[in-house]
């Protein structure tokens, strides 16, 4: 197999949509709101791409999407571009593939999480969203702040907020809970949650089940396909999720990776 970088988007779209919602998050990326910040490595077999990975550059830590069907030619394409790499980056890695960097470098916090997919829509209408509304950036620093007491260490960019995919709750005059997007594309009619949480003093009214409904019957006005990643250890989300029409998809590891510098003998 040849390994190469790639910049057109036609051909690497083509091979995302062989399993959307594996790739949904990297088929999102192709939107021009995201593609400056992507740069693409394939393993192609003549014209066939065999695996396909997306480095997305956002500092201050650059992220890995190295999601496969085949584990096979993903290891060997994944091996191969290890020079081209970051010293250190957090990757999403399909199940046996974190070896390929072990062995050269360590990988640190990683933990299973699963794709999954929204699959029955008609779910969404059945939960009462009369008290959500939508949030825009004259919300950010209540967003922020919410962000700050019930999740910490989340990754947030306030830019998202231009997708107008984000809604929330109030409760005395105070944002409780909110619901939106990593990734949303009308262009390519993908879109992936994230940022979804309640203040733990809120927890339990069915909050997050009203925002996450309310976004999803949104974004489904614009995008076929919506998507989102969870902690496997999460049965709380999980379960949310699951009543409203979300299924897994695939297993994957989020981790940090660093690479050691090649030593040659002397």
């Amino acid at each position: 197999m040849e390994t190469c970088a790639l910049h057109d988007k036609a051909q690497i779209e083509a091979s995302l949509r062989k399993n959307v919602y594996l790739h949904i998050y990297s088929i999102g990326d192709l939107d021009d709101f995201f593609w400056h910040n992507t740069v693409w490595y394939a393993a192609k077999d003549g014209d066939d791409i065999q695996a396909l990975v997306l480095l997305y550059t956002v500092p201050p830590v650059p992220t890995l999407h190295a999601m496969c069907e085949q584990q096979g030619p993903m290891a060997e394409l994944l091996r191969s571009i290890l020079h081209l790499l970051p010293v250190r980056f957090g990757a999403h890695l399909s199940p046996g593939l974190a070896e390929v960097f072990a062995q050269r470098g360590s990988v640190e916090s990683s933990e299973k999480n699963y794709k999954m997919a929204l699959r029955d829509k008609s779910r969404l209408f059945g939960v009462d969203c009369s008290r959500v509304v939508r949030l825009t950036a004259n919300d950010l620093d209540e967003m922020l702040r919410l962000y700050e007491e019930a999740y910490p260490g989340n990754w947030f960019n306030p830019r998202m907020l231009e997708t107008e995919q984000y809604f929330g709750i109030r409760e005395e005059n105070r944002l409780v809970s909110v619901a939106g997007v990593h990734v949303c594309s009308r262009e390519y009619k993908v879109a992936s949650l994230g940022n979804v949480v309640t203040h733990p003093d809120y927890r339990g009214n069915g909050f997050a089940k009203s925002v996450t409904a309310r976004l999803c019957q949104s974004l489904a006005e614009t995008v076929d396909h919506i998507g989102l990643n969870v902690k496997a250890d999460n049965q709380a989300a999980l379960s949310l999720y699951k009543k409203l029409g979300f299924e897994k998809v695939s297993p994957y590891y989020e981790c940090v990776i660093s690479i050691h510098p090649l030593i040659l003998p002397e």
